[in-house]
């Protein structure tokens, strides 16, 4: 990245403040580096954490029993090891003390009960027996029930078809990172401002918003290209969503995954066209929005452009089923194990008990999950967005969630509640 001298970094200050365009995301921090989900668990010695100050938790815990926990004893255990071998590898990692990035389980009250993790897989595998496997965490884990009613909501990786050239159906392009993009963190002129980001490109001696989607579109000088689509809608979604597998033409699969972004607001194109005329806006599902697109190929261009928005990705190799996309913990999400949270509550790395009801029903979905994610809208207390996998059936299940719950977060026993560096 360019440096800046500090007079132009405080003027992008003042841009960016007039602009109201701020980011906090740590997506973009995420290593592209390959992660083994199967390697032996390594623990350093609990002398190796840098003690770094405690941040803030806006939220409230209860002590309770396991046996307060509804649906503990139907929980199948389906994945729970191996996504909890690797919590521990996110838990393991040292902390920087940055206000740029969510909150963070305490590492150091995590180190004892991760070793005792590692001890326990040497021993019993990454499929240990449901019954002892569940022992362990009853002996070593205590919850806390987080104070207030929530909402659990859904999210999922999208697979869509393309390839990596333009051609036929292949026109519709996901970039990769703009090397002109500068991306500001803001503390290091007010600290006051820690944990905000600006985006922008320098034009002559000055500092300018970076580029809307239209702006990028018309450019001679455009990022570079890591796969072509073949539908523009569904494009679109891969971009909100932040992440998703492209099946290529020639049999073969990657990863797209969330990298940075322009900086620009995000605008809702299902409302647009509601503001327009032309769907409800209680029908601006993607399958209807395709149907528009494809009845008014003219005007798709119009609609996509009025988000300004622009995701940019990095292209991850598919090496095991179970892994999904790393979340904003860097870690491989695992499907209906793993949630988005408010850090702001529930530091990233603990694991939760989720007690809430499938989409659209009143069937009980009642499991241990690991708050490995963020998302711009999953804000409050006992708010969580549940990962549900890749694909089609994955995505219905998350478009009709919408339902109350109840969290408790799982902290080592003797720690004390929870707490965040």
């Amino acid at each position: 990245m360019k440096k800046l001298s500090l007079s132009v970094i405080a003027g992008l200050v003042g841009l960016a403040l007039l602009s109201c365009s701020t980011s906090s995301d740590y997506s973009a921090e995420v290593e592209s580096v390959a992660f083994d989900m199967h390697a032996p668990l390594q623990v350093p010695a609990l002398s190796s954490f840098a003690q770094t100050a405690p941040r803030a938790l806006q939220g409230q815990y209860r002590p309770a029993q396991w046996h307060d926990l509804p649906g503990w004893s139907e929980d199948n255990g389906e994945h729970l090891w191996i996504t909890l071998i690797n919590n521990c590898r996110g838990l393991m990692r040292p902390v920087s003390g940055s206000l740029t990035i969510p909150a963070r389980a305490t590492p150091q009250d995590w180190q004892p009960f991760c070793r005792d993790v590692a001890e326990f897989s040497r021993e019993h595998g990454e499929t240990p027996e449901l019954g002892a496997m569940k022992f362990f965490l009853e002996q070593h884990l205590q919850p806390w029930a987080l104070v207030g009613r929530g909402m659990a909501t859904g999210y999922y990786e999208p697979i869509v078809h393309g390839s990596k050239s333009r051609g036929g159906q292949n026109q519709w392009p996901m970039y990769a990172v703009p090397k002109d993009l500068l991306t500001i963190d803001l503390a290091g002129v007010y600290p006051e401002l820690a944990g905000k980001r600006v985006r922008g490109k320098v034009e002559g001696n000055k500092v300018v918003p970076y580029d809307s989607r239209a702006q990028i579109a018309a450019r001679a000088d455009k990022p570079p290209v890591i796969a072509w689509l073949n539908d523009p809608v569904e494009a679109f979604f891969l971009q909100v969503q932040g992440s998703g597998r492209v099946q290529l033409d020639n049999g073969r699969s990657i990863r797209l995954a969330y990298a940075d972004h322009n900086g620009r607001p995000y605008t809702s194109i299902g409302r647009w066209l509601a503001d327009q005329g032309e769907l409800p806006l209680a029908q601006t599902s993607m399958q209807n929005i395709k149907a528009w697109a494809q009845q008014n190929p003219h005007r798709v261009d119009e609609m996509l452009n009025v988000n300004e928005a622009m995701v940019f990705f990095r292209e991850e190799a598919i090496q095991d089923s179970i892994a999904g996309p790393k979340g904003a913990y860097g870690i491989p999400l695992v499907a209906q194990r793993t949630v988005a949270v408010d850090p702001d509550y529930v530091p990233l790395g603990s694991p939760l008990y989720l007690a809430t009801t499938y989409p659209a029903s009143n069937a009980p979905l009642e499991k241990v999950v690991f708050a490995q994610d963020t998302g711009s809208a999953i804000k409050g207390a006992a708010r969580v967005d549940f990962f549900w996998g890749s694909g089609d059936a994955a995505g219905e299940q998350a478009g009709r969630m919408k339902q109350d719950t109840q969290v408790w977060v799982l902290w080592p026993v003797g720690m004390g509640e929870p707490n965040a560096r």
